[in-house]
């Protein structure tokens, strides 16, 4: 274990940010207190652990960007989901149908498992549409459990083994992923002949934290390892903020950078490299509804 000087330690958070800034003014990406401040809207979450933490991390976000009329719609979730399951739940457990049927909610959030297309991302378009005809539904592309599919090169029975993790392998598994989720998207929007159904690149961005973790250049954490709890991938801090700015940006379609949400576990410097990786990621990928598809 290496120990640093307090003065080592503030001069490296120092250079840090002066990165970080530093590539958001190169970039051209807005700061928060930047960009233009947008209509609140009613958010209804549905989805796993993967996704689950975001509903409470969200609502700080919120305040601080000051978003006015912004109502947390409700939230259901059900552990290692399918968005099926959530469909498929007995009317008297269900909250997310009424929701819908209310036409009052104008984002809906989905996170899906593996197993893809899910019916139930078909059905709940279906009938999120029929009662909003404007309804936004967001389907969050978590990182990959296990790290890649079973029985391939780098699949870990233990946290430990993420450590000599490849990132190539884990991009590729996210992007197997992702394309299937891509496609049933495409197949949904051109059904209902508009763009209803977005994809939220949390997994790319994970990857690509991790990838400043196994090269040293994210502070405070040098194993890939510290940033998850477990083998199957359920996220400590970093990984959860990260995945909470990727659903802010795209619920909300601008950036989270200069938001300043304290929290446990987590410094000025890490929360701007967050801010800026989930705003980099969010904003550049067509399928999240911010840059335009080609």
């Amino acid at each position: 274990m290496r120990f640093h000087s307090e003065f080592d330690v503030r001069r490296r958070s120092v250079l840090v940010k002066s990165v970080v800034l530093l590539a958001i003014l190169s970039s051209g990406i807005a700061t928060a207190e930047e960009a233009k401040t947008p209509a609140g809207q009613r958010v209804f979450y549905t989805g796993h652990s993967f996704h689950m933490f975001v509903p409470p991390q969200v609502e700080p976000l919120v305040k601080a960007a000051n978003i006015q009329g912004h109502k947390l719609a409700g939230t259901q979730g059900i552990g290692g989901s399918r968005v099926i399951q959530h469909w498929d739940l007995a009317d008297e457990k269900n909250k997310a149908k009424p929701a819908l049927i209310s036409g009052e909610v104008d984002v809906f959030t989905m996170a899906a498992h593996l197993a893809i297309p899910d019916q139930g991302i078909t059905n709940f378009t279906e009938l999120g549409l029929k009662h909003n005809p404007n309804l936004r539904l967001l389907v969050q592309e978590s990182w990959y459990p296990f790290d890649v599919p079973k029985g391939a090169a780098g699949y870990i029975t233990n946290n430990t083994q993420r450590d000599d993790a490849k990132i190539a392998d884990l991009q590729a598994a996210v992007d197997d992923w992702r394309k299937k989720l891509e496609a049933q998207a495409d197949d949904l929007n051109k059904t209902h002949s508009k763009r209803a159904v977005f994809i939220v690149p949390a997994g790319d961005a994970v990857v690509k934290l991790r990838a400043l973790v196994a090269e040293g250049k994210f502070p405070g954490v040098t194993k890939q390892s510290d940033l998850f709890t477990d083998q199957i991938g359920h996220a400590h801090a970093h990984v959860q903020a990260l995945a909470t700015y990727c659903n802010y940006a795209a619920i909300y379609r601008v950036s989270p950078v200069g938001l300043k949400v304290p929290r446990p576990g987590l410094d000025e410097a890490q929360h701007a490299i967050l801010q800026t990786l989930a705003w980099e990621t969010v904003s550049t990928y067509p399928y999240a509804g911010i840059a335009p598809r080609p």
